[in-house]
């Protein structure tokens, strides 16, 4: 379920008080991270730095203190519609990073009345532009211009996120702004398919998986660390109630630098691909195996000319097991254009390996 939140314009005022909900239900802080981290830009927040694994007095409000000045509310109009979200400003320049399903009512209209308005961690307030956006990722980059002493946030890396670690979920949920919960990573790699509510998103996200509270409004404000360093780009929840009792979902930090760092220079990405639809099954051989069945292949993809057929069930994308259509997607997404890579695959009740090179979008 995405969560990007749809209000009217006279709503969002009411939303507008600004509330400092901190959550401060993590246990222990994890072993600390190495100290190598990714940016968008020179400009980096200096964070004071603990050898010591234990959690100190205070130590949320130390990370919060330190990520909060660079996360931003967002709020995108049109006519008599509005959604509101989150981001966090990843270049000294003005680049603000958030989802597309925030920004998607904007982007999308035709009356010329569509505007989003950036307000920052001490009140202030500026027009922003749509620089680029990813349906496939469910990622934008917002700019605002002439927005001068820029607190840029400090990016980690996903390689370096372990399942256990805590995390604080930082945003605007159900509009109050500068929101803090705190949870855990509760699982990593998690296929997360990203469709609709009003957005042209069409997406399946790797996803970081917490449980950390976030709601509505919580869409495109980060996961951080306790260093304070981005980890992942708050995007879903799955719940039974529809509330906050449930699981969120973040998309990973390398995958938003990369897509980020695309529509900074050009204004749009491209993505891998196989070329085909799949869908989950399960089959039998010497044991029970679930994987992705190919539905179709596109004429002349890399699928086709690699000789995958209908009815083949993919196992495997290089050492990646694959075992449904989501699966098969964020594992070919977490490869390169033009990679060659070996597909496990049954057919015939046998299973065979065939080189793939994987093409473009």
């Amino acid at each position: 379920v995405l969560f990007g939140s749809r209000v009217r314009p006279k709503a969002l005022a009411a939303l507008g008080g600004v509330a400092l909900l901190i959550g401060l239900l993590g246990a222990l802080v994890g072993t600390l991270l190495g100290d190598t981290t990714g940016s968008l830009t020179s400009k980096k927040v200096t964070l004071a730095q603990s050898g010591s694994p234990e959690r100190v007095d205070g130590a949320i409000s130390k990370v919060v203190d330190a990520i909060m000045p660079s996360v931003v509310s967002i709020q995108a109009s049109a006519g008599e519609q509005a959604d509101t979200g989150s981001g966090a400003v990843i270049d000294g320049k003005g680049y603000i990073i958030t989802n597309n399903h925030v920004i998607s009512l904007v982007a999308n209209d035709t009356s010329g009345q569509g505007k989003i308005l950036i307000t920052f961690s001490d009140g202030h307030r500026a027009p922003a532009r749509i620089v680029g956006r990813d349906t496939k990722t469910d990622l934008a980059v917002l700019k605002v211009d002439n927005v001068k002493n820029l607190t840029v946030a400090q990016l980690g890396r996903s390689d370096d996120v372990r399942v256990g670690q805590d995390v604080l979920a930082v945003g605007s949920p159900l509009g109050l702004s500068k929101t803090v919960t705190s949870g855990i990573v509760s699982a990593l790699h998690r296929a997360v398919p990203l469709k609709g509510e009003g957005s042209d998103t069409d997406a399946v996200i790797d996803a970081v998986q917490t449980d950390a509270s976030i709601n509505p409004g919580n869409s495109g404000g980060p996961m951080v660390d306790f260093r304070g360093r981005i980890i992942g780009i708050n995007s879903a929840i799955r719940t039974e109630s529809g509330g906050s009792v449930g699981l969120g979902f973040a998309i990973p930090v390398d995958t938003m630098a990369q897509i980020a760092q695309g529509l900074i220079r050009d204004g749009r990405v491209h993505h891998p691909e196989l070329g085909i639809s799949a869908k989950q099954t399960t089959t039998v051989t010497n044991d029970v195996r679930t994987g992705a069945e190919v539905q179709n292949v596109a004429a002349n993809s890399p699928a086709a000319r690699a000789g995958i057929v209908e009815r083949d069930i993919i196992l495997k994308v290089g050492d990646r097991p694959v075992t449904s259509a989501s699966e098969l997607t964020v594992a070919v997404q977490a490869l390169a254009i033009g990679q060659s890579v070996s597909i496990q695959l049954i057919r015939d009740g046998r299973i065979v390996d065939v080189p793939v090179t994987l093409g473009s979008d």
